[in-house]
């Protein structure tokens, strides 16, 4: 749950340049933006490289038997 509250950070940190840059065009509130934007493509790589790594070590899930046609 470290990773959600530091993407959650990320994300609303983001929001004054987003505001600055659409609203006000503001070419260096552009320039922060882009940069966060690669911290959050970071972020979200190692999430799910993290992801990748813990299912692996999940206990199988039992298989299904095959659906029996039913007899009339």
């Amino acid at each position: 749950m470290e990773y959600y509250t530091r993407l959650l950070q990320l994300v609303q940190d983001c929001r004054p340049d987003f505001e600055r840059f659409y609203l006000k065009q503001n070419r260096r509130a552009g320039i922060r933006l882009r940069k966060r934007m690669q911290e959050l493509r970071r972020l979200a790589k190692v999430i799910r490289d993290e992801i990748q790594q813990l299912r692996r070590t999940f206990p199988p899930r039992p298989k299904r038997r095959p659906k029996q046609p039913e007899q009339e």
